[in-house]
């Protein structure tokens, strides 16, 4: 009855989200959301009061979901009642809960290595050695194409990055001539890193997976997944001292403020800054006769 009642909703919705071009997976979690909030209701989520979306907070939090569920719910129910329904009165009432941001696992050079080394096979060496030796986020290395490797001008092009922007990564020489490699042996056609269906490209998830293997190998004990390598090229571009507003380009960051993490766990940038302390120890010493 739910889903009937949904239909013509889902599909307005839908081409809302359509004509804002919303990324296909940012649409998919909308549209479950909201189907999360029907079954909650037990009736069309257009019926729905203040009061419902409040009591519907109430029960996500107490059921202890995480901040970021939280969010990610009232970002899809402010979308549903702004957009599609035209509800603004039901929006004012709705707020995001703003967390302290924890600072990220990044490993260093070392452990770097070793985690490559140990990556299960040719193929996934070489996309977590993308995903570290230019940055790309889980979904940008598996979504690259054995022609956006631009081995004349030494880049690689991103397309259609977060937030639907196109950008331009280094290539190392190393990388290129691990990516070449990777060519000779499986000749891939479309996909720079085809899936189990060559016509379809590796999953996040066999990547995710690989990173998880190849950090157990290699007996590192910090928590690590993929974008931990995307954590640790910037904090050790951050460390070689290249200009945080070249990283954040990079990065593909609309927010400096974000790129600007890093320099809160850039250790070694920290460890060579001369404490205040020092200055004066040494200007005692000037001062002070010898003997």
């Amino acid at each position: 009855m739910i889903d009937e009642a949904m239909s013509p909703l889902r599909r307005r919705m839908i081409e809302d989200m359509t004509i804002r071009k919303l990324a296909p997976k940012t649409q998919h979690d909308y549209v479950q959301r909201i189907k999360n909030f029907a079954v909650f209701l037990g009736r069309s989520p257009d019926t729905a009061s203040f009061e419902d979306v409040r009591r519907y907070q109430l029960h996500l939090a107490a059921s202890g979901v995480g901040v970021p569920t939280l969010n990610q719910t009232v970002s899809t129910l402010r979308f549903f009642f702004r957009v599609t329904l035209k509800r603004h009165e039901i929006v004012e009432h709705t707020h995001v809960i703003h967390e302290p941001r924890k600072l990220p696992v990044v490993l260093s050079v070392e452990e770097v290595a070793r985690l490559l080394d140990a990556a299960p096979g040719l193929k996934y060496k070489a996309a977590l050695s993308v995903a570290y030796g230019a940055g790309l986020r889980a979904t940008e290395v598996v979504s690259l194409k054995v022609s956006d490797i631009d081995s004349k001008r030494m880049i690689i092009r991103v397309e259609q990055g977060k937030g639907g922007k196109d950008r331009n990564v280094m290539l190392s020489p190393s990388l290129l001539e691990l990516l070449r490699n990777w060519w000779k042996a499986a000749r891939p056609q479309g996909w720079l890193f085809p899936g189990r269906d060559p016509a379809q490209p590796m999953t996040t998830r066999q990547l995710n997976r690989a990173c998880h293997a190849a950090a157990q190998m290699a007996q590192i004990n910090k928590r690590v997944s993929l974008h931990t390598l995307r954590h640790s090229f910037a904090t050790h571009l951050l460390e070689q001292n290249i200009d945080v507003r070249v990283i954040q380009v990079l990065l593909g960051h609309a927010k400096l403020d974000t790129t600007a993490l890093y320099t809160r766990v850039a250790t070694k940038t920290i460890s060579e800054v001369m404490s205040p302390l020092e200055h004066i120890a040494l200007k005692l010493k000037e001062v002070r006769p010898p003997g």
